[in-house]
């Protein structure tokens, strides 16, 4: 490891906040690979031409989060951390289970705005823990912070027409 000053993440003297980091990334990780699994489910499982924009949306956006994932496993290793293999992972994403009816396309927008309000909610905590000791991380989580953005604005417009037209 490298010695240098405290605003060094690397620095020998900033293991503790290191290990923090290091276990906030491990949550953000997990948080993205389970969101691609459930965005490969709700993008395949619903049916009627009400979902096809939903579906095309979650598509694309499974790239975008499984990126995530992989940004967040090599900056866990970056910072002398070990990236979790499967036997770590705990689901937590009950609102994006796919619904009774595969019509219910209202369920898996108002799972996904869940999924990125959390997320974002996350992520705000890592830049708040990196502020002034790991410029790299938090130049990191700011960028996926404003991609999670962007996703829950645009499910929140899909919910929005749903319920201007009466059906959420």
């Amino acid at each position: 490891m490298q010695t240098g000053s405290g605003h060094d993440i690397l620095a020998d003297g900033n293991e503790a906040k290191r290990d923090e980091v290091v276990e906030l990334l491990k949550q953000a990780y997990w948080m993205e690979m389970e969101t691609v699994m459930n965005y490969v489910t709700n993008s395949v499982n619903p049916d009627g031409i009400r979902a096809q924009e939903v579906i095309e949306a979650l598509e694309q956006d499974v790239q975008e989060e499984l990126g995530h994932a992989q940004q967040f496993a090599s900056r866990i290793k970056e910072l002398y951390g070990v990236v979790p293999g499967s036997m770590d992972f705990k689901a937590v994403q009950g609102s994006l289970q796919p619904p009774e009816k595969q019509t219910d396309i209202v369920h898996v927008i108002k799972g996904v705005i869940e999924a990125e309000s959390g997320a974002i909610e996350h992520y705000n905590r890592v830049i708040e823990a990196t502020d002034g000791v790991d410029w790299v991380t938090q130049d990191i989580v700011i960028a996926i912070l404003h991609d999670e953005q962007g996703h829950r604005r645009l499910f929140e417009g899909f919910l929005r027409e749903f319920k201007a037209e009466g059906l959420a």
